[in-house]
């Protein structure tokens, strides 16, 4: 089966999807990515949120969400989950934090326990493209702005009117304008032609 084919039977969408190409490869081969995951793992259970290159916040992305949810679901006293969270994560005290902490925090929650967001590129410079990684409800403020509130604000709503007044004067200007040559082209009579 080429490409073409797999993203076919993949999607039933309308439209043609392409499987996206993603450059995972090392030195080191399948071990060596296994420890860089490990170690990016282990950097975002230390700090909640972090900056690195895009494939592999794309990548371990999908270890973090995996890892989290076994934990939710198994608890620490299954065995091939406290396996998995003593290999991917390296320091031996972010386990605790992963039960003790991480755990309670996403128990009730109903989307997934990670965000990505795109990182800016610097210019000039480096061009790989960057991502940040990070856990909800994590201590740092917010990378996006909370717009939803600001809403009701007396300077909002107070604009709000005054562009729904003034759209409302020029939709009756146009149709003033549109009256108007309506009468013009109906009170005139029509002329001969010679």
């Amino acid at each position: 089966m080429n490409q073409a084919e797999v993203a076919k039977l993949m999607s039933q969408l309308r439209i043609k999807v392409n499987p996206r190409q993603r450059n995972l490869k090392g030195m080191q081969g399948p071990e060596g990515r296994l420890k860089r995951i490990a170690k990016t793992l282990t950097a975002l259970v230390k700090y909640e949120r972090i900056e690195l290159n895009f494939n592999r916040a794309d990548e371990t992305r999908g270890y973090a969400e995996r890892l989290i949810s076994d934990a939710i679901r198994y608890g620490d006293c299954h065995k091939p989950t406290m396996e998995m969270a003593d290999f991917y994560l390296r320091e031996k005290q972010y386990v605790h934090k992963l039960f003790k902490v991480l755990v309670p925090r996403f128990e009730n929650l109903n989307v997934s326990y990670t965000r990505m967001y795109k990182a800016p590129r610097e210019y000039p410079g480096h061009y790989l493209k960057r991502a940040v990684l990070e856990l909800r409800g994590n201590p740092f403020p917010a990378l996006t702005p909370n717009t939803s509130n600001n809403r009701n604000l007396l300077h909002n709503v107070l604009l709000d009117e005054a562009r729904r007044e003034y759209r409302k004067e020029k939709y009756a200007e146009i149709a003033e304008k549109i009256a108007k040559s309506n009468s013009e082209e109906t009170s005139t009579p029509p002329t001969e032609e010679k």
